[in-house]
């Protein structure tokens, strides 16, 4: 069935609300993936009506594409085929919050923003720095394993689910996990569902690990010259004392994007580190000295960010894929990760890359983590960008890394995998997808090996 007969939205629409289902154009087209949009729209107002929509959907073959916030759909390869949006962000139910214990259960639909909102009263967050400035719902985060800077210090989404709900396409409601931190006894099937893309199944709600907001907050910048300055900077960091809540390499040119001008008597015009550290007074205190002592073993200057400014420059940060994207509308958009100590080596082999093709790199990379955001700019076409894609790749795996692309025109994807080759035991995750998913109704072609 290539289409959503009025027959099929009727049926949908009884199982939904009348009122949480359209077929509208501006709506659905708002949906739209690589070009494809779907048939019709569907809001379920509770988990029970998310997992008879998948029931219903593979009785009739219908292909579901899951999302909340609709703020990484962009991201994998184009589907092979999309008739149905299924949107939770009307699931917002809070099933559970207990502060002292640290933990909260709510409804995968609760965008990241509303959930500060519930846990600052009570001195609680939930560390993650994602674009969108909150927008992004719970099981999207969740689904896509999405973090941001924050990565440094807290870990990944992965790192704070202690359990959640699942519907899958039979129908049915799987809870994994429990409530607490240290509940897992044996193979914890939720893992397999943290960063698969809604492609197993969909979440329904998710039970976190919360953490104490930090006392006061610092930023610190210090330029650095050249990457191999860099690499000696980030090396006596992460063997230091200093615990920075997070710690960003940025090229001069995305230095100056992120500062927009606010501090312009400091600007260096040279590649930066930034750091925030995190705690009491005298904790930030020795932050500062600490790395002024660093710095000048390697002949870097400490500078100081004003908080109101960081904290603007910080969520620049965070948006780095979408200003670059609405900045330059053929833009390209890369995710590597490799090991820590290789981050620079491959920066250095893109940026070669993109100067032999006469291209500009904007690029941010999570020095202590592993993970860089590059950015191709001026690019001539198709052809050219999944060339210059495929050699940065190459220069990835010969750091030890992987690449993957976040952000594409249309036509790039249809020359390229967003994903790459499958990483060993792809056979397994095939069979996975064919236990869960059987019909292949699930975000279908989207994931790592089309599956």
């Amino acid at each position: 069935m290539t289409g959503v007969a009025g027959e099929v939205r009727a049926e949908l629409a009884g199982i939904v609300g009348e009122g949480q289902l359209t077929a509208e154009a501006p709506v659905r087209e708002s949906f739209a993936v690589d070009g494809r949009t779907p048939d019709c729209v569907v809001y379920p107002g509770s988990p029970e009506h998310v997992a008879q929509t998948l029931k219903y959907a593979a009785s009739r073959d219908l292909a579901v594409i899951a999302c909340g916030g609709a703020t990484r759909l962009g991201m994998g390869n184009p589907p092979g085929r999309y008739d149905i949006a299924l949107c939770t962000r009307k699931i917002t139910k809070v099933r559970y919050y207990e502060p002292s214990d640290l933990t909260a259960g709510v409804g995968a639909g609760m965008a990241l923003a509303g959930l500060q909102n519930l846990l600052k009263p009570d001195g609680l967050w939930l560390p993650l720095d994602l674009s969108g400035e909150g927008k992004a719902t719970l099981g999207g985060i969740v689904a896509t394993n999405a973090s941001g800077t924050l990565r440094h210090s807290y870990g990944a989404p992965r790192d704070m689910v202690v359990g959640m709900q699942v519907a899958t396409t039979e129908g049915k409601l799987i809870r994994t996990g429990g409530r607490v931190v240290k509940n897992v006894a044996g193979y914890d099937l939720g893992k397999l569902l943290i960063g698969s893309y809604g492609t197993l199944g969909v979440i329904t709600e998710v039970n976190l690990k919360l953490f104490p907001l930090p006392a006061e907050r610092q930023t610190f910048v210090l330029s650095t010259g050249t990457l191999g300055i860099a690499r000696d900077l980030r090396r006596s960091i992460l063997t230091s004392p200093i615990e920075p809540l997070r710690m960003i390499l940025l090229d001069a040119g995305t230095a100056g994007i992120v500062r927009s001008g606010r501090q312009p008597g400091w600007a260096t015009g040279e590649p930066e580190m930034w750091l925030e550290a995190g705690g009491s007074k005298p904790v930030i205190d020795r932050t500062r000295k600490e790395l002024e002592a660093l710095g000048r073993a390697v002949g870097a200057k400490v500078y100081t960010y004003e908080s109101e400014g960081a904290a603007r420059a910080w969520q620049t940060v965070s948006d780095f894929r979408d200003w670059i994207g609405k900045m330059y509308a053929e833009a390209v958009v890369l995710k590597g990760t490799m090991p820590i100590a290789n981050s620079e080596e491959f920066l250095s082999l893109a940026q070669q890359e993109a100067q032999n093709e006469k291209v500009r790199m904007a690029s941010v990379a999570v020095a202590g983590v592993g993970i860089l955001q590059l950015g191709l700019l001026g690019l001539q076409n198709a052809t050219q960008a999944a060339g210059l894609v495929s050699r940065i790749r190459k220069a990835a795996e010969k750091s030890g890394g992987a690449l993957a692309v976040t952000l594409a025109p249309a036509d790039v994807k249809l020359k390229l995998d967003a994903w790459g080759l499958p990483p060993t035991g792809f056979g397994l995750m095939r069979k996975l997808k064919e236990a869960w998913d059987p019909k292949g109704i699930l975000a279908p072609g989207r994931f790592v090996g089309s599956i």
